[in-house]
Formats: C-alpha cells, structure tokens, sequence
C-alpha cells in the first residue's frame, strides 16, 4: 500500500520561507509523477506543481519564481521550497503520487500572517 506523508508546514511571517516534504513509502517512488496542490478555506483544491519520474517541471502561475518543486528519489521524497511566503498562499498543502492511480497524503497546514 502506497503512503504518503507530508512534513514541514508552520506559521510564518509575509517574507519566510518554509520547505515541505512529501515521504513516499510502499511503492516504487521513482515511477511516480508527483505534484503538489494546496487548498484555502472555503476555496477548491488547486495546483501548485508538478514534477514528472523524468524531472519535467511545472508551476502554477501564482507560484513561479517563488516556490521550487524537486524530488530525491533515494529518499523516496518529493519536496515544495517556498520562499517570500505570502498571505495568498496560507492553506492546506497535499502532496499527490501518480502511476495509474492516484494516491494522496493528509495534508499539512501552511499559514502566513501578514
């Protein structure tokens, strides 16, 4: 059974950075495309980005040139560094693993104060 487990997120303050991480156990994590997305309260879940089993890279607009997806595939982790943390992007952030199948971790809070 695949799991996946995300760490990393905090209080911080407009400006911070925080980096998130994503442990993937059960499975064969370098097959998987991985992606990040993250949701608000009271809005839908949406895509932050992606980075595919051959490294292929994609952001969202709102986070480009802020955030920074990579992936260790030694450590069968998938990693979100987020610098000059803004208000805009407080809330839930959930890591995604997909190979055929789509598998979710819990989610970690992610909450920036002005």
């Amino acid at each position: 059974q695949v799991q996946l487990v995300e760490s990393g997120g905090g209080l911080v303050q407009a400006g911070s950075s925080l980096r998130l991480s994503c442990a993937v156990s059960g499975g064969t994590f370098s097959t998987y495309a991985m992606a990040w997305f993250r949701q608000a309260p009271g809005k839908e879940r949406e895509l932050v980005a992606t980075i595919s089993s051959l490294g292929f890279i994609n952001y969202a607009a709102s986070v480009k040139g802020r955030f920074t997806i990579s992936r260790d595939n030694a450590k069968a982790t998938l990693y979100l560094q987020m610098n000059n943390l803004q208000p805009e992007d407080t809330a839930v952030y959930y890591c995604k693993a997909t190979r055929f199948v789509h598998y979710w971790g819990q989610g970690t809070q992610v909450t920036v104060s002005t």
